[in-house]
């Protein structure tokens, strides 16, 4: 086809490299990695993820970050906050191969789907992918398989393209190389190499390893703290009788104590005398304050401040907790950016247009809170002084796209002499 680059047609899949047999074998043999976890069994997984192998690693945060309250609320903010971002497809110059690449970008990111391997249900668009990708947040890397649909051509007779991302678990690879490797076959230990084109592998913070660290420390507590309850939450009830054991008057009144329901009962005759052994805590109970050390950690990790600054609407607090909101957003928002320009955006303008400068990318443009009037008087005050200033620069700053040809163009009108 003309204009097409054939080392990006052979690196692009057109199919896709996962099977149903795959999928079905990792549904069938996943298991619970939480459910007797140690100090002892989270120290072997997370070393094993740092050797390479990361699939008991990646199914522990996977199980961690659904169960645990705090963390589920926490990630789905950090991620949703980046995926509802707007977009546009940037120029470095309004030259016309740059114009034909950013229409060949729009067409491509307002087509796309998003899906998921081992659940076909998940679907969506480019917020979707966003989201996904924002996995990497947590689990250090989040990876899509790419496969690329047939090109169309648009009015002009040139040649579009889009395609599906396919989000796959991390327990389908292994990085025992430092590079991911496809694991074709349920229990491999060797993977197959990932294709630059036809994968997308996002590089994260990767937070589950501290935050599964304190879900541990958060939960032994929280489990002794129950059984603390369950022994202590309801007094025992005494009984005391002149009847005689066994008789007819000593088992109704033993009946009599057991309707309490109370955990411990005891009916005595009268002259027994029982001590009891109190196992209350006197003072202040160390199983809240564990626990709630481990969420303030938990929501700094992911949020930028604790539990205590979240809580607070106004003050001094509540402005710190919003600028580093900001902060993480306007970084996943980078990330995001930058992966799609080197893993996507490249690919698909090779693709169509051959061995030509790249001239357009996308990028997320994430909520500031900049003095966009500062900003303003800045440039003009340069603009003055006749310092020469890049246009697409200050586009780009201001979020503004280059207007195409065919659109209705609003400019400063020249005063009439």
């Amino acid at each position: 086809m003309p204009g097409f680059d054939l080392f990006a047609f052979h690196t692009m899949k057109f199919s896709s490299q996962i099977s149903d047999t795959r999928i079905s074998h990792s549904l069938r043999n996943q298991f619970n990695p939480i459910r007797h976890l140690s100090p002892e069994t989270l120290s072997h997984i997370l070393d094993g993820f740092a050797a390479g192998y990361l699939k008991p690693a990646a199914l522990a945060w996977e199980a961690i970050e659904h169960r645990d309250d705090v963390i589920q609320g926490v990630a789905a903010k950090r991620k949703k906050s980046v995926a509802r971002l707007p977009w546009e497809i940037l120029t470095i110059d309004p030259s016309p191969e740059a114009m034909k690449q950013k229409e060949a970008l729009e067409y491509f990111y307002n087509n796309l789907r998003a899906t998921h391997a081992c659940d076909r249900h998940q679907s969506g668009g480019l917020a979707l992918l966003v989201k996904q990708m924002m996995d990497s947040v947590g689990k250090k890397y989040a990876i899509h398989e790419i496969v690329y649909q047939t090109p169309t051509k648009n009015s002009s007779g040139d040649f579009l393209l889009s395609a599906e991302f396919r989000f796959v678990p991390l327990w389908f690879f292994e990085n025992r190389h430092g590079h991911m490797q496809f694991l074709p076959q349920e229990g491999s230990l060797e993977g197959l190499e990932l294709e630059a084109g036809s994968w997308m592998v996002t590089h994260g913070d990767g937070l589950m390893e501290a935050c599964s660290i304190a879900y541990l420390f958060k939960h032994l507590p929280l489990r002794d703290w129950l059984v603390y309850c369950e022994r202590n939450g309801m007094p025992g009830v005494k009984g005391i009788t002149n009847a005689q054991p066994g008789s007819e008057e000593w088992e109704s009144a033993k009946a009599a104590i057991e309707s309490f329901g109370a955990e411990f009962n005891a009916l005595m005759t009268t002259g027994t005398q029982i001590e009891a052994i109190d196992l209350t805590s006197r003072g202040e109970l160390p199983y809240p304050s564990l626990v709630d050390r481990m969420d303030r950690a938990i929501s700094a990790l992911w949020r930028g401040s604790d539990l205590s600054t979240l809580s607070r609407a106004t003050g001094a607090g509540a402005s710190l907790q919003g600028d580093e909101c900001i902060l993480l957003e306007e970084d996943d928002a980078c990330t995001i950016s930058e992966t799609l320009n080197q893993q996507v955006d490249i690919y698909v303008l090779r693709y169509l247009f051959g061995d030509m400068p790249v001239k357009a990318y996308i990028k997320l443009i994430p909520k500031t809170r900049r003095n966009l009037q500062e900003e303003i008087r800045i440039y003009r005050e340069l603009y003055d002084m006749g310092l020469p200033l890049a246009v697409e620069k200050i586009r780009e700053n201001f979020g503004i796209p280059t207007p195409q040809t065919n659109e209705n163009i609003l400019s400063k009108q020249e005063p009439t002499t």
